[in-house]
Parts: C-alpha cells; sequence; structure tokens
C-alpha cells in the first residue's frame, strides 16, 4: 500500500535579503520571483503530479500572526481548501515545529481509530472530519517555504525514496549534492550506503558553515552534502527520538496546544506556553543524536541533486534560473540591449538596460535597487543604511495586503493621503472609526455597501462619499468581482494605527 504523505510547511521567517522585493512584513517567501506562483506555493506545488505516494491536500503549514492572511490567500489562489495554518506567538526554531504538526496528525489519527471525531467540541481545536487519508499513520514530508527546486523528477524519486526510508521508522533528512565548496551553507557529514537503499546512506553528523578552505576539503571528500533542512518522519518516530532527547519540547508543544484556540483555518498557540518553548532545530535536537552511535541506522541522508537553491541573495537567483543568449534573467516589463549577465525584476513599470554587464536591477513601486552581481551578497549592510533613511521602505510595500483584499499609498503630504484600496468578492473591512482622520471615498470599479453611521446604502461607480472624523463606518464588496475605491483621507494624523475596530470579521479587534 502506498504510504501517505502530509506536507508541513515552515512559512514563519522573515527578512530582507531580496530587498526591494522582500520586507520584513512581505518576506522572501511570500514572492513570486521565478513566475506566476510565490516560493510558498512553488513549495506546495511541488508535490503535484506525484504518484509514489498519496498526498494528504491538508498542508500544516506553520507561520505567524503577521502573515497569516496572506498566507491564507495564497493557498486559496492554489486551490488548497482545508490547510491548517499554525500561528506561532514567537519563532521556536524547527523542532517545535515540527511537534506541533506530529501532535496534531497523531490526535487526527487517534480520534479517526477511536470514531471520536463526530463528537469532538469545535472552537478550541481543529474539527477532526474522518477521511481515509487519515486510516493509517502519514509519513510527514517538513519543507521550508523559501526554497526552489528546478529539477521536479529528481525530487519526486528522492522523497519517494526517503518515505520507503520513514514507512520503515527512520527519521529521513535530506542532503543536497554539492557542486562548489560553498562557505554559506551548513553540511551533513554521510556514512555508508544503507544496506538495500537506492541511495540513501547513514548520518554520522552535522556541521556548521565552514570556512574556504574546510568546504573545499568537504567537495573532494564526497562524504559531505549541505543542509537542506527538508526532512521525512512519522509523529510516531518523531516522538520515539524527541522524548528521549529533549522531553521539554514535547511537553511545551502539548502545553501550547491545550491551551490553543481554532479560528477557520488558523489555530493559534498558547501564548505564554509556546512562549516557554526552547528553541531547537531538528538537527541538534534529534538528528545528530541518531546518526552513527544509532543502531540499525535510525536516521539516514537521502541526497538530493534537483536544482536546489535557498534563494539566499538575487546573484544566486541568477545562477539558478533559466537565461536567454546572453545569459539575462527578466522579468516584468523588461528592455535589455547589450547587456550580459544581468538579473532585472520589473514590478510596476518599464524598466531598461543598456550596455551594462554582470548587473541586479530590482524595481518595485518605491524603490530601486542597481547592484553588481558579485556584490549582492553584502545587501544587509545597504538595507540597514535604508533603514536608517526611511525605515518603511524595509517593513513594507507600498501596495499592502489585508484580508478583505489590498490598498496602494499612491500619494502622501503632510496633511493628506490617496490610497486605491481594492475589496475581494464578499470582503467587507471592519466596522471603524478614526479619531484624527476623515475619509473621502470615490468608486471607480464594482458596486460598494457603505456603512456610514446608521446608515447603510450601495455606491456605484463614479459616486463618493465622504465620512467625517468620528463616524463609525464600513467599505464591502457585494458583488462578483473586485471593488476599487480611490480613498483620500485629510487630517492631522494619518497613521495605521489610529483606526478603532467596532467589529471584524477577522479576528483583528486588537490589530491596527
Amino acid at each position: 500500500m502506498a504510504p501517505t504523505i502530509r506536507s508541513v510547511i515552515l512559512a514563519g521567517g522573515s527578512g530582507t535579503r531580496l530587498w526591494p522585493a522582500s520586507r520584513q512584513s512581505h518576506p522572501k517567501q511570500l514572492l513570486a520571483v521565478t513566475g506566476p506562483y510565490s516560493l510558498l506555493q512553488e513549495t506546495i506545488r511541488r508535490l503535484h503530479d506525484f504518484t509514489a505516494a498519496i498526498i494528504d491536500p491538508r498542508p500544516i503549514v506553520v507561520t505567524n500572526e503577521e502573515y497569516r492572511f496572506v498566507v491564507a490567500d495564497q493557498l486559496r489562489q492554489i486551490g488548497i481548501e482545508e490547510p491548517l495554518i499554525v500561528l506561532e506567538p514567537v519563532g521556536r526554531n524547527t523542532a517545535p515545529a515540527l511537534t506541533l504538526a506530529a501532535i496534531l496528525t497523531a490526535e487526527e489519527r487517534e480520534l479517526t481509530d477511536t470514531g471520536a471525531a463526530d463528537d469532538t467540541p469545535t472552537g478550541t481545536r481543529p474539527e477532526c472530519v474522518p477521511s481515509p487519508l487519515r486510516a493509517a499513520e502519514p509519513v510527514l514530508l517538513v519543507m521550508a517555504s523559501d526554497h526552489l527546486i528546478t529539477n521536479l523528477s529528481a525530487f519526486h524519486a528522492a522523497v519517494a525514496e526517503g518515505a520507503q526510508h520513514a514507512e520503515e521508522d527512520r527519521l529521513v533528512t535530506f542532503g543536497i549534492v554539492p557542486d562548489r565548496p560553498d562557505t554559506g551553507y551548513g553540511y551533513i557529514r554521510v556514512g555508508d550506503r544503507v544496506p538495500g537503499a537506492a541511495t540513501a546512506r547513514s548520518l554520522d553528523g552535522f556541521t556548521e558553515k565552514p570556512d574556504g578552505e574546510t568546504a573545499r576539503r568537504y567537495l573532494d571528500s564526497g562524504q559531505f552534502l549541505w543542509n537542506s533542512g527538508m526532512f521525512m518522519t512519522k509523529s510516531s518516530t518523531w516522538f520515539s527520538a524527541l522524548n528521549q532527547s529533549r522531553p521539554d519540547i514535547t511537553a511545551a508543544c502539548h502545553a501550547a496546544l491545550g491551551g490553543a484556540s481554532h479560528d477557520g483555518v488558523f489555530l493559534r498557540l498558547e501564548k505564554n506556553a509556546f512562549e516557554a518553548c526552547p528553541s531547537d532545530s531538528i538537527d541538534y535536537a534529534v538528528m545528530e543524536r541518531l546518526g552513527a552511535r544509532a543502531i540499525g541506522g535510525t536516521a539516514v541522508v537521502v541526497p538530493l541533486d534537483a536544482g536546489w537553491s535557498d534563494v539566499g541573495e538575487w546573484g544566486t537567483l541568477w545562477s539558478v534560473s533559466p537565461k536567454d543568449e546572453h545569459e539575462n534573467v527578466a522579468w516584468g516589463p523588461v528592455i535589455l540591449e547589450e547587456t550580459h549577465r544581468t538579473l532585472v525584476h520589473a514590478d510596476s513599470r518599464l524598466v531598461t538596460v543598456l550596455g551594462a554587464d554582470d548587473l541586479v536591477v530590482i524595481e518595485t513601486a518605491d524603490a530601486v535597487l542597481v547592484a553588481g552581481r558579485e556584490n549582492t551578497q553584502d545587501l544587509k549592510n545597504m538595507v540597514a543604511r535604508v533603514r536608517d533613511h526611511d525605515e518603511t521602505l524595509t517593513l513594507v510595500h507600498r501596495r499592502v495586503h489585508r484580508p478583505w483584499g489590498s490598498f496602494d499609498c499612491i500619494d502622501r503630504g503632510e496633511r493628506f493621503q490617496v490610497k486605491r484600496i481594492v475589496v475581494s468578492p464578499g470582503a467587507a473591512l471592519s466596522l471603524q472609526l478614526h479619531r484624527h482622520r476623515a475619509e473621502h471615498w470615490v468608486v471607480v470599479e464594482g458596486v460598494a455597501e457603505v456603512t456610514r453611521g446608521d446608515d447603510v446604502f450601495r455606491l456605484k461607480e463614479d459616486e463618493s462619499i465622504y465620512v467625517p472624523v468620528n463616524t463609525p463606518h464600513r467599505l464591502a464588496n457585494p458583488g462578483p468581482g473586485p471593488l476599487e475605491v480611490i480613498e483620500v483621507q485629510s487630517g492631522d494624523y494619518l497613521g495605521e494605527d489610529d483606526i478603532v475596530r467596532l467589529e471584524d470579521s477577522y479576528g483583528r479587534m486588537n490589530d491596527h
């Protein structure tokens, strides 16, 4: 019988290594840097058409409150209707994240086995609906949400082999076959071939990022692979290993789930319990302890040679992307002349490059980066200077995603701000008021249902309304298509924290 695989996607990381495309509130896993899908979406889609196992259509995504609505929206866009999105109040590394997924998966299976699912109270924990997918213990496939893999057939072959070992109660990690002595990755030291395995090797240990000479020695030895951060295991196998080495992580995760609350596809962990959880990686909490010392090869490494990249900086993205005849990589409205070995990403306007080589040019609505392709690993220092100049440019994009749609700040002055608001079909903003600003709405596309004070009415295209200071109001889209509104704000303070929410459909009463 083919095993069942359930994806566990780690999507809580933040950072600006792909600035200006990535921002603190919209990190690289949410970016579409290689095509129409974001790295998160590509990670989930990677198992499409995989035939060596049954793929559970309900991935477990571990992220945080800040990204929850964008993550949920991106999953809906690719047809994921029943995800479970676990919201961490703080980051605690990969071992607790996997432990949470393992507990949830084990509980679902236990409820199914006992037939108790139909009697389980709702509202505090995820509903557990019996399903044939839960009849056998699934294999959990843990993947980072911000990596790139270009050879899907090689990836599928490695996952198929990994699933076989996981079914046999082994803990499986995937090691990237190195093609250069890179000092930017941690390494896995491998031992002998596992008896009867296609490619799997025994796990001898992990090493930190080496210096150049050590990395060259690793490459020449053939005994080291890059650490991919991908794992496969059954919940029972994981608990058996974790409870020997870090039972405190198991206890803390049980406590955090015991006080968790369920809100649609979101599961909010109990904050104090999870903050008390130790922070540790899967590598060091468990895998390192089960290496060559383990009887029977409990921990194994499956080599992965599939065009993998962690997309750590723009230069790396150029190296792994398809190129034109001049070795250029371009996305968006781009025109190149007499240009070679250059990466150009245009987001909102035409970008032209003439007579330039070995560049990275990244254009967004509010910032542009021009860098030597070999210098993008030093972007951290530039981002620090940008933060000193205008911190907003490292935190958010001009277009800001919300659970009801998005808004784009078109213009701003000392006492005014102009926004383009797009409300998704059937969605509505919170019922709110502002202490410091008034608003004027003009409908430019669709039909708006407007609440102003005690009145509720509809506005069609080219109609407008004024909302005074301290007046409760709400904007909703009752139509089948998007609603687009131009909003003009005026007042002595225009910050997003001047929002007093009176009602909200998205659990944001304490958010800005």
